[in-house]
């Protein structure tokens, strides 16, 4: 075999493995989306998204998840909100003020290896914090707790969209005679459809976590009422209903497991759809 017949059958070899790769990939989602929405659609209701469970809901009663379904909502919220106001500063730190590419490779190591941890581990840390605090499981805990499981997330996904602004834009930019500071605001802006994406992300990672959670939100059948008291979520709900022995409640579970995903889906749509829209406004 001559060495281009070589080189072409290798090429088409690698062509078809990635092929059936990525034909794994969409086999195994589309394998998850079935069941869930074959085992979940039949228990759903209108009832029980929009109503709190009420007594004897885990018996197989009347009542929802509404309560679940607010509670991730504010989880997620407020800890994307607060690994925010954390990751901006820190990513447009490293793009504008640090000078040494020591101090930057080192935040980013420190990033990646945040991502690469359990979320089990910061629901371990966060209850441990709780002990130390004297605090009790509340959504203000939850949230504390999830921020740590979507900073990694936000900051490494801001900074890789930072990394890709062009480099003219910067020399002009100072060249014009602007501050640091100043380029820091242009910097931001050139950035806004990266960080909306990354939000996006975050608040989706952070709706359907469950560990991180699991000790320091604890779980209610009430509403969301204040921030120091317990909140129930998503995730857990559909843990505690496929727990129950009763087949009513456990194709409930699958019903709530179908709200998070689409939830999720969702989120992730609005995420595709906000950096292909907003993308068209950003120098390149």
């Amino acid at each position: 075999m001559s060495r281009r017949r070589r080189r072409k059958a290798e090429e088409q070899f690698f062509t078809w493995l990635m092929r059936f790769s990525l034909l794994g990939a969409a086999c195994v989602l589309g394998l998850i989306l079935f069941t869930i929405f074959w085992r979940g659609l039949d228990a759903l209701s209108w009832e029980m998204i929009s109503q709190a469970p009420q007594g004897g809901f885990y018996l197989g009663k009347g009542g929802g998840i509404l309560n679940a379904i607010v509670g991730s909502l504010y989880l997620g919220a407020g800890a994307t909100l607060l690994a925010l106001c954390i990751a901006v500063p820190v990513v447009l730190y490293l793009h504008t003020y640090a000078a040494d590419p020591r101090i930057r490779s080192g935040v980013r190591l420190a990033l990646d290896i945040m991502w690469g941890i359990p979320s089990i581990v910061y629901g371990a840390f966060g209850f441990s914090l709780m002990v130390f605090l004297g605090l009790r499981a509340s959504l203000l805990a939850g949230i504390i707790t999830l921020a740590l499981v979507v900073l990694p997330i936000l900051a490494r996904t801001l900074d890789e969209v930072v990394e890709m602004t062009p480099r003219q834009l910067r020399e002009v930019t100072l060249a014009l005679g602007a501050t640091r500071f100043e380029w820091m605001g242009v910097l931001l802006r050139q950035s806004i459809p990266g960080l909306v994406t990354a939000i996006l992300l975050a608040f989706g990672r952070g709706i359907g976590d469950a560990a991180s959670v699991l000790f320091t939100a604890g779980y209610t059948d009430n509403m969301p009422q204040s921030l120091l008291r317990p909140v129930a979520s998503l995730p857990l709900a559909v843990f505690f209903q496929l727990s129950t022995p009763f087949p009513e409640v456990q194709a409930r579970a699958y019903a709530s497991a179908l709200v998070l995903t689409v939830l999720i889906l969702v989120i992730s749509l609005l995420a595709h759809l906000s950096m292909a829209r907003l993308g068209r406004h950003v120098i390149r």
